[in-house]
């Protein structure tokens, strides 16, 4: 299996809030509607408000709703995702898609930079702007088979180091009864070292099969790292906040950093670091022909008075050093 990467534009997400949208409730369909059932509504629903033959006053929005609503739940992938995002959720109702709920979903087409449904509203292109398709073949002779695309959430460690996982993914089709059902499959994935936040691993292949001998397409799975309570990626740069104690702010110290790969770095804080100060450490962010930073974030921490000894030492403080944090400083 060969595989490259390769770096693509990302969709921009909005960050506000967006309605709800009941598209089973738009067509009159139950959630358990079958592929025939949602064709059937829509087609009768088409015909009482296409603008052409509509007498409704509302009757080009009532079809912009409808085409919108169709869109989704009559394509597989589309209403699996819309399915999983759904539960629980009411017409109307404020939403907000939450972060990498797409992956593990095996779409068709290659993704980011092929928006589909341009004239819908907000909440469609919220969810489904990075899920275009791309160009199809149509059975030609010879014809490449259209290429996948899957988001997939690796450990930041990975990036350090490269590695060899198993991912699984998910991919919706239609059943004998005409219901949306989800097959999984699963693949041995080598990253490579260095990978970063929007890159692409190119597995040749692994898309659709071809059309009379030609080639099947490729999946494009888009690298995107688990959360973590420690670090945050910004490009190659990784960002930390490091705990300092005051005494170590104060008087300067040498304090021991861990990498995300484990490793160990020893970091000199200056004399008077207040919190708030970032230092930067060149080349500890993630690998590659230009390496990346480790930015860390200083903040300072009090320890508690929780004993009479420590309380002692604050009260004794508090009468000799004659520290007013609210003062201003001199220009």
């Amino acid at each position: 299996m060969r595989y490259s990467v390769a770096l693509y534009p990302m969709f921009t997400r909005r960050r506000t809030g967006l309605d709800f949208k009941d598209y089973y409730a738009t067509l009159g369909v139950a959630r358990d509607a079958t592929a025939g059932d949602i064709k059937k509504a829509f087609r009768k629903l088409a015909r009482k408000f296409h603008p052409d033959v509509s007498k409704e006053k509302d009757a080009a929005a009532r079809m912009q709703e409808l085409n919108e609503a169709n869109a989704v739940l009559s394509d597989p992938e589309k209403r699996a995702a819309y399915d999983q995002l759904g539960r629980g959720y009411q017409p109307g109702q404020e939403f907000r898609p939450p972060p990498d709920w797409d992956a593990g979903f095996e779409f068709s087409g290659p993704g980011a930079g092929h928006a589909d449904g341009a004239d819908f509203s907000d909440f469609f292109a919220e969810l489904f702007g990075r899920m275009g398709r791309g160009a199809r073949h149509g059975g030609a002779p010879n014809a490449r088979g259209e290429d996948h695309h899957a988001k997939v959430l690796l450990d930041l460690i990975d990036a350090y180091s490269g590695a060899s996982r198993r991912l699984s993914l998910r991919m919706p089709r239609v059943d004998e009864q005409g219901h949306v059902v989800l097959e999984t499959r699963t693949l041995n994935v080598r990253i490579p070292k260095g990978v970063r936040p929007g890159q692409m691993i190119r597995l040749a292949g692994q898309g659709s099969a071809g059309f009379g001998g030609g080639a099947a397409g490729d999946l494009l799975l888009e690298v995107q790292f688990q959360p973590d309570a420690r670090f945050r990626v910004d490009g190659r740069d990784v960002f930390m906040t490091l705990p300092v104690a005051p005494w170590e702010s104060a008087l300067g110290a040498q304090i021991e950093v861990t990498l995300p790969d484990g490793g160990q770095i020893s970091v000199r804080i200056p004399e008077g670091t207040q919190s708030g100060r970032q230092m930067r450490v060149r080349g500890k962010g993630i690998p590659g022909d230009v390496a990346g930073d480790l930015l860390l974030d200083i903040t300072v921490r009090v320890p508690p008075a929780s004993s009479p000894r420590a309380r002692e030492l604050y009260e004794t403080m508090a009468r000799e050093m004659a520290f007013d944090p609210r003062a201003k400083e001199e220009a």
